[in-house]
């Protein structure tokens, strides 16, 4: 069924029954602080003109929210946390035009959805946008659709806030894929697996039968080396201080695995050997494209790429991070550092390929979802992320 407002919506296999209450009853997890965090009720308005309201079926437990809580990164609080979603449209705002998400589709929710207005837009560069839909942890009044049950206002980290039961987001952030998509896999598309195949497939453009490196196999440079395998990289290397991480990445498609020396000196001299041994004619210089995804080897990175090489840098540290570069060398190298927001990608462009890819099985991504847990293990799940235990853990909401 739908509203008068809503269009013919069709629910996807698994979907709640849609329709279009006033208000609901949500929970969520809310950051109230740097160290402090809590699960906690809320209420949720209708969603107004250029909006929709989602009933989450899943959310990702992302590194970025670790920093948020843990004081890494400034936000504003009170904020329901969350970047990495997806779930089924339950109502539409007014007016919704002829091309959004209908009622009962199933969307990954984008942090970033962008204007086509502005300059980086114009330049098609749609994951710098200026003014992205929905932006500002919509805490802004006009913006608010999202309450405490005595009325005070919540914002929504990233315009999403996907560790929330149900949100009103903009519905340009709410991106159709295939309903055959599992939730959790559907989930992870929304951050992790875009930010990682996009840095290779697009930061980077990696070409059948070159090498790559990848060093830190956390979610995201796990999804890196799926998008090495996609793209048809010839060896990839991945790279962590952790051997228990190395199986995972053979697994999904590394050639080969090296734990991380001391010193990047060391962790180059491995990879540089290792390439040798391959008996290929130039290989012993170093990777073509080495992705760092770690938030602390962005120096290993730059010493494991071949001359005129590429290095990506992809993980997001603390604010206020800084790293040391011998200028002189590096020119002299001819090398080239790229930064990577988003995959370089567009999320109404990527999501729905990587979605494809995932329900065709070309893209494995279920296996890098650790653990499914619901809302009252996300305490444990955040200590797990600060002790590098694992890769993603999904939240899985319940269909009421």
């Amino acid at each position: 069924m739908s509203g008068p407002n809503d269009g013919e919506g069709h629910a996807g296999v698994g979907a709640p029954e849609p329709g279009v209450p006033g208000i609901l009853d949500a929970e969520g997890v809310v950051f109230l602080g740097p160290g402090t965090m809590e699960i906690a009720p809320y209420r949720v308005d209708p969603p107004g003109p250029g909006e929709v309201r989602i009933r989450m079926a899943a959310s990702g437990v992302c590194h970025s929210d670790l920093h948020v809580l843990d004081g890494d990164w400034t936000r504003p609080a009170p904020t329901v946390m969350g970047h990495e979603g997806a779930g089924w449209v339950e109502s539409v705002g007014p007016n919704p035009g002829t091309n959004g998400p209908r009622v009962g589709d199933f969307v990954v929710l984008a942090w970033t959805a962008p204007c086509g207005r502005c300059a980086s837009c114009r330049r098609a560069e749609g994951w710098l946008c200026l003014s992205p839909a929905g932006s500002g942890h919509r805490l802004r009044p006009a913006d608010v659709r999202i309450r405490r049950p005595d009325g005070s206002a919540l914002g929504a980290y990233s315009g999403i806030g996907t560790l929330g039961s149900v949100q009103v987001v903009a519905a340009d952030a709410a991106i159709r894929v295939d309903p055959r998509t599992d939730p959790a896999v559907a989930a992870l598309i929304g951050c992790a697996i875009t930010t990682g195949v996009g840095a290779v497939t697009r930061t980077a453009r990696v070409r059948p039968g070159e090498s790559v490196a990848v060093i830190g196999l956390g979610g995201v440079g796990l999804a890196a080396v799926l998008g090495a395998r996609l793209a048809g990289a010839r060896r990839i290397v991945a790279i962590d201080r952790l051997a228990a991480k190395l199986d995972r990445a053979i697994e999904l498609g590394a050639t080969d695995a090296i734990v991380a020396a001391a010193s990047p000196a060391a962790t180059a001299a491995a990879v540089r050997s290792l390439l040798a041994d391959g008996g290929t004619l130039g290989t012993a210089d170093g990777v073509d494209h080495a992705f760092e995804t770690s938030m602390s080897g962005v120096e290993t990175a730059v010493a494991v790429v071949r001359p005129g090489g590429t290095t990506v840098l992809v993980g997001m540290p603390a604010q206020g991070a800084r790293v040391g570069l011998d200028v002189y060398a590096f020119v002299e190298s001819g090398a080239r550092i790229l930064a990577s927001n988003y995959g370089s990608a567009v999320p109404a462009e990527i999501f729905p390929e990587i979605a494809r890819h995932a329900v065709k099985g070309s893209l494995p991504v279920e296996r890098l979802i650790e653990a499914r847990i619901g809302l009252a293990d996300v305490p444990s799940a955040f200590d797990a992320l600060r002790r590098g235990d694992g890769a993603r853990r999904v939240v899985i909401f319940p269909i009421p």
